[in-house]
């Protein structure tokens, strides 16, 4: 394959996580197509990463995901409160400070624990699903202003049905690299259950950070498209949290542990954090990132993938499991 189309984003520390131009696949003849997506799986199964140059999302579009979500972030406590998340099920809604941390844990006793270590999460953020699902409406701010509030919401549900395009085309690519038809995953991506979140990490000084050692910026993602003030590491296979620095014009994408287990740990899920940015100013400047959590229809139940086990040595690690079950457990840990 051409050098262009691959090249290395991170190398550091045994982790290798390759920046690669995604129009090689959308837009490449066949051949090039199949290169492109073994680099995009080899990727996923060695590092649990991956950068995406040349997209196909709009440059405006994101940009403007940025703009509105500062414009968001900047309304009242009062009203952002009264678009507080609610439930696990629901997924949606205004997220206040302090209330996530990240855990694998499933123990309800254990969880409260974790809650209650030292080390608050410091950022807030805004959950979006998809539009139309009965019981679970979005929480949109046009009911407190007519023109802001309905410009929020009408370029929201627009970018998320972007990001749902390219969710598919991305597993259409691992279906590619895999070996097995190139449609396989729509049936169990199409509708579209997907979770468009802002987020936002107030200026803080930096003696926050040297009093709360336990402290990060925690999240879990599918596409993260970052600001470039920086913070995201990824755990190397060496043990160590290695930046995984923004590059401009670029989306990175993390295989998550529902895609590790329905890939039959064939892809890897990658353990990450974002922390104290790198600088030594006093005060760390305001710090925004949109992550697009991409999942199965939750309706769907979720087996080993074809080609990832066998009847030889590599067996099925997992039984079957549904999709919006799975998650509204991992989110209740989690909230």
């Amino acid at each position: 394959m051409k050098s262009e189309v691959v090249q290395s984003a991170v190398s550091s520390d045994n982790l290798e996580i390759p920046l690669i131009d995604f129009s090689a696949f959308t837009s490449g003849n066949k051949e090039t197509r199949l290169a492109t997506a073994k680099a995009i799986l080899s990727g996923f199964q060695t590092a649990g990463f991956i950068y995406l140059s040349n997209h196909g999302l709009p440059k405006h579009s994101v940009k403007e995901t940025f703009s509105k979500s500062a414009e968001f972030f900047t309304r009242e406590q009062s009203q952002k409160d009264a678009l507080a998340w609610t439930t696990p099920e629901s997924n949606r809604g205004y997220v206040k400070q302090g209330r996530e941390k990240t855990t694998d844990l499933v123990d309800v006793a254990d969880i409260e624990a974790k809650r209650a270590e030292e080390g608050a999460d410091l950022k807030e953020s805004f959950e979006i699903g998809r539009e139309g699902v009965k019981g679970h409406p979005n929480q949109w701010p046009d009911r407190f202003d007519d023109e802001a509030g309905k410009a929020f919401r009408a370029h929201m549900i627009t970018f998320h049905e972007e990001c749902k395009v390219l969710h598919m085309r991305v597993m259409s690519s691992i279906a590619v690299a895999l070996g097995i038809d190139e449609n396989y995953f729509d049936s169990f991506c199409d509708v579209g259950d997907n979770t468009l979140r802002l987020l936002h990490y107030p200026s803080v000084p930096s003696k926050v950070f040297e009093q709360n050692k336990n402290t990060v910026r925690a999240g879990s993602i599918t596409l993260l498209f970052q600001d470039m003030a920086g913070g995201l590491q990824v755990l190397s296979p060496n043990g160590n949290y290695i930046d995984a620095t923004p590059i401009a014009n670029t989306i990175v994408v993390n295989a998550a542990d529902l895609l590790a287990r329905w890939s039959n740990d064939t892809i890897k899920s990658t353990k990450h954090r974002v922390v104290q940015p790198p600088t030594r100013a006093e005060v760390h400047p305001p710090r925004y990132s949109v992550a697009y959590f991409c999942n199965p229809n939750f309706d769907a139940t979720i087996d080993a993938i074809p080609g990832t086990y066998d009847d030889g040595e590599k067996k099925k690690k997992y039984a079957s499991i549904n999709t919006g079950e799975y998650l509204a457990q991992r989110l209740a840990a989690t909230y």
